[in-house]
């Protein structure tokens, strides 16, 4: 006579023990990317910290600047073009500027343009850049003739 062997039953303890293996199998691994996260990171941001904060403390003092002159921005791309248009604290158009602006993917620094506007009346200026598609930041600076300055930051979508 041989004996048989009992045919496997799983039970709520294997489903236990199945369950616990799992979630500790995955808090491991979690546990473990956290300790090589740590012991890799320096702590510092920057490569150079004080030269970093000193730009800060300019920027800052740049926006102070920029607020006192009271000047508004708007930016559009319509026909192909980059458009800014610039008012004073009255809402007059301002005439004379040198405007550049940068045009970046907010995701990524490819695909970079620079642009150099062209006043086109009213406060207006204007920079050809065809095939624009998606979603695009409008990084521009303005320089009157008696030196103030203006940044602005837009982020633009161009839609089919």
């Amino acid at each position: 006579m041989t004996a048989e062997a009992a045919p496997f039953r799983l039970t709520g303890l294997h489903v236990l023990g199945g369950i616990i293996a799992f979630f500790a199998l995955v808090i491991g691994a979690d546990v473990w990317f956290a300790v090589l996260a740590y012991r890799s990171f320096s702590g510092q941001v920057a490569d150079n910290p004080y030269e970093a904060g000193i730009l800060y403390n300019r920027t800052i003092e740049q926006r102070r600047a920029e607020a006192a002159l009271g000047w508004t921005a708007q930016a559009e791309v319509a026909n192909d073009a980059v458009i800014l248009t610039f008012q004073d604290r009255e809402g007059a158009p301002l005439e004379g500027l040198k405007v550049t602006a940068e045009l970046v993917r907010p995701a990524t620094e490819a695909g970079r343009i620079s642009l150099s506007l062209k006043p086109a009346g009213d406060g207006a200026y204007r920079a050809a850049a065809p095939g624009l598609k998606g979603a695009w930041d409008v990084r521009a600076r303005a320089v009157a003739p008696s030196g103030e300055t203006f940044e602005i930051e837009r982020r633009v979508t161009l839609h089919d």
